[in-house]
């Protein structure tokens, strides 16, 4: 997380402003066994916290606040080198290369990207991996801990009682709900002129001495194509089955034959293999959504509805055997809330395609017609079916409908008491040293954006699939 806001509001800098920061005169602050604190480095995340909270106001206990962060992530860098707790090579270049391409899609282009550091993406990412890895490492050490802590029911409902009545909240309606998903097939026409076309390119790189980076910027359809195609080393089990398969019968250097998969047609070229690594670029020819054959999913979930809804078909089954989704499909559909990790959804959460759907579904056990929708980080079209499972409508928080929700916030405070104290502790078995005066500062009270090596929902679950 803190690579990424440093790069989102690096990009809202101008030279002028940058230059004149490296003019700033630099001290040491702190010290944490060998690892050096500057000013510099509390000022800039100081900086980034302030235009995240779009906070125009200096607080100097704030500053303190930030530096006390700074002195944890080094303690449980400390701990990870102990506990023998590494990131790979791998992971940091795999989840560095998603935010690039976020960026890449965001500011528009590479060369407007590396307009805006002054840097080219080599260097880009040769400034921040350090950093990334540092954050991405500090993390797993915070979750391999706070795994350990469990909440017992007393405790929860003694967290509940503890909070006034009149305070208690008022928690929105929720629904609970369950869906099918079909991706649209491309229709035979537009597979062949998709392979056709992928087979052209083959024969360029092949005959043609074509650079398969330059065609891959110009023509694929992968994420990766802003970096000429390249996937970084990964594990072959990360990769669909078909490309593993055919980029692990490569040799170095080699291309491969244009190879089938679920996102289309894919030309590869092995870079290294590392044991059961691999560092690959390709490039992919997909279908374009105006050449799926979307009656065809259409029918296929009017078909499924119906059997649920007039032959006692489970959706649950149906799910789990029909559906593409595949987050989802192993739970027999069910959706649950990505910040809290619950069945039931606050439906002012939902997202607005799955909004309208809802609205229109009025009994426990309905079940939507089939709808159009954005699936997965590629945006594909997708139909889906959607069934409402249970409904809560809008009331004051309450331990008999509410526990699982409270229980959640119990278990959060719980852990993080807890994790601060762990830190606390830990920094008595270190050398940790101010090299200028400092308040007390109560480590209880740091805001969450502070907390050290704190990822958001989807990096952390990225980070431990």
């Amino acid at each position: 997380m803190r690579f990424f806001i440093i790069i989102i509001f690096s990009l809202l800098l101008t030279s002028t402003v940058m230059a004149q920061q490296r003019q700033v005169a630099d001290q040491i602050v702190a010290v944490v066994n060998d690892h050096v604190i500057l000013k510099s480095e509390v000022d800039q995340q100081l900086f980034e916290f302030m235009q995240q909270s779009q906070s125009q106001q200096f607080d100097e206990q704030m500053w303190y606040y930030v530096l006390e962060s700074i002195i944890d992530n080094y303690v449980l860098i400390e701990k990870a080198n102990i506990d023998s707790i590494t990131v790979s090579d791998a992971e940091v270049s795999r989840m560095l290369n998603q935010r690039i391409d976020q960026l890449v899609q965001q500011i528009g282009s590479e060369q407007e990207l590396e307009r805006a550091f002054g840097q080219s993406l080599v260097e880009i990412k040769a400034e921040y991996s350090d950093h990334f890895r540092d954050d991405m490492l500090v993390n797993r050490v915070r979750q391999k801990k706070m795994e350990r802590i469990n909440i017992t029911r007393p405790e929860v409902r003694e967290f509940f009682e503890s909070i006034p009545t009149d305070s208690l909240p008022i928690i929105p309606e929720s629904v609970s709900l369950s869906q099918i998903t079909v991706i649209p097939p491309p229709k035979p026409y537009a597979r062949e002129n998709a392979k056709r076309f992928a087979t052209e390119l083959r024969d360029s790189i092949l005959h043609h001495n074509a650079s398969l980076e330059e065609l891959a910027r110009q023509y694929s359809d992968a994420p990766s194509a802003s970096r000429g195609g390249e996937l970084p080393m990964v594990p072959t089990t990360d990769l669909l089955p078909a490309y593993g398969a055919a980029a692990s019968a490569l040799e170095p250097g080699e291309l491969s034959e244009i190879v089938d998969t679920p996102q289309g047609f894919h030309i590869i070229r092995l870079n290294q293999r590392s044991g059961q690594n691999i560092s690959t670029h390709h490039i992919l020819i997909s279908v374009s959504d105006e050449e799926l054959d979307e009656q065809y999913a259409i029918d296929k979930l009017t078909a499924i509805r119906d059997s649920v809804m007039n032959h006692n078909k489970s959706f649950a089954e149906m799910a789990r055997r029909h559906s593409d989704d595949r987050n989802t499909a192993p739970a027999g559909g069910r959706l649950i809330d990505p910040q809290s990790g619950q069945r039931h959804i606050p439906i002012n959460e939902l997202d607005p395609s799955l909004h309208r759907l809802v609205s229109q579904l009025d009994e426990i056990g309905d079940i939507s017609p089939p709808r159009s929708y954005q699936y997965g980080e590629e945006n594909r079209t997708a139909y889906r079916i959607v069934k409402l499972n249970d409904r809560i409508e809008e009331h004051r928080a309450n331990l008999e409908q509410d526990y699982q929700l409270i229980r959640h916030f119990a278990l959060q405070q719980k852990r993080q008491e807890l994790l601060t104290k762990w830190i606390q502790d830990l920094r008595e078995d270190m050398y940790v040293e101010y090299r200028i005066p400092k308040p007390d500062v109560d480590p209880m009270v740091v805001p969450d954006q502070l907390a050290p090596g704190m990822l958001d929902d989807a990096e952390q679950q990225e980070l431990t699939q």
